[in-house]
């Protein structure tokens, strides 16, 4: 009895032995397994590297001057940052003595912006009008604005420095026909562009006793127009006159129309146009468009008009 009971223990530890070793050491099909997951690795989120562009004057092989600085501005805002690079000026200079050596060349300045950047212009963009502060900035250094036209373009590609967009400006050059047709053509869209102006001045309105500012999309593309006829026409001006209702005292009121008059011109020197071309004046409550016996009336009164001289 004991050598049976010991023979069967026997058979009984390999069968147990043979099924562990299939159970562990060698699967097969239909056997169940479990697999660790692969664990991906952590990546970092990379932070993009600021973008920076260089001045480049490149007109062909006739002239070139590039230099890794530029004219820089805050987000946002459309005033040049100072001081400018002393190879910046280097560069203006040279420019200066190019253009004139060559009445016919035009520079083309394109002011770059990003669609989250706030407009805090006058201008349709914020581009426009950082091109436009380049061009006074020429214009200051002795180079005619006849020959300096300016653009704005969108550009989310841009990565700023902190807050600050380094060189936000392209350049460019073409040249003008200055035959006796391309003259008359230029003259033709000139008188044209004055006409539109000077059918649609730019009408501004102000609440009682407000000096503020609120401009539309369509008033934008006014005072670019405005700001491009007074590049092309030397003795070109803009004549700003402020108008009130006929609240209150007319003396205070011929007052009143002509600080908002002046609120505007300080607004359009900020934005690019020369204190010497602006002319203001008031009418007070002496020219209504309209009645003032209503409130609708007298805030169509309250008004300023921008247009050329």
């Amino acid at each position: 009895m004991s050598k049976r009971l010991y023979f069967l223990g026997i058979l009984l530890t390999a069968i147990i032995g043979a099924y562990l070793n299939w159970l562990f050491c060698c699967p097969s099909e239909g056997k169940t397994t479990i697999e660790t997951p692969a664990v991906a690795p952590v990546v970092s989120p990379t932070t993009p590297s600021p973008t920076s562009y260089g001045l480049a004057f490149n007109d062909n092989s006739d002239f070139n001057y590039s230099v890794n600085d530029n004219f820089n501005f805050e987000g946002s805002d459309f005033s040049i940052l100072k001081p400018v690079s002393t190879k910046v000026d280097e560069g203006v200079l040279k420019l200066k003595d190019y253009l004139e050596a060559n009445p016919s060349k035009v520079i083309d300045i394109t002011g770059l912006f990003k669609s989250t950047e706030k407009n805090t212009s006058a201008y349709p963009n914020l581009g426009l009008a950082r091109a436009n502060a380049v061009k006074n900035y020429l214009v200051a250094k002795g180079i005619s604005s006849k020959q300096i036209n300016t653009f704005g373009k969108l550009d989310d590609g841009m990565v700023p420095n902190g807050t600050i967009y380094q060189g936000p400006i392209e350049y460019g050059f073409e040249s003008m026909d200055l035959s006796d047709e391309g003259t008359k053509k230029a003259a033709e869209e000139l008188e044209a562009l004055h006409k539109e102006i000077m059918a649609h001045p730019l009408e501004l309105h102000f609440a009682t006793n407000s000096s503020s500012i609120r401009l539309t999309q369509e008033q934008r593309q006014e005072m670019a127009d405005i700001a491009k006829y007074l590049d092309k026409v030397t003795d070109g001006k803009v004549l700003v006159v402020g108008h009130t209702d006929n609240t209150g005292d007319a003396t205070a009121n011929m007052k009143l129309g002509l600080d908002r008059a002046n609120t505007i011109k300080e607004y359009l020197v900020r934005n690019q146009i020369l204190a010497s071309k602006i002319e203001t004046l008031s009418k007070g409550q002496n020219q209504p468009i309209t009645t003032n016996s209503t409130a609708e009336g007298r805030a169509k009164n309250r008004r300023v008009i921008v247009t050329l001289k």
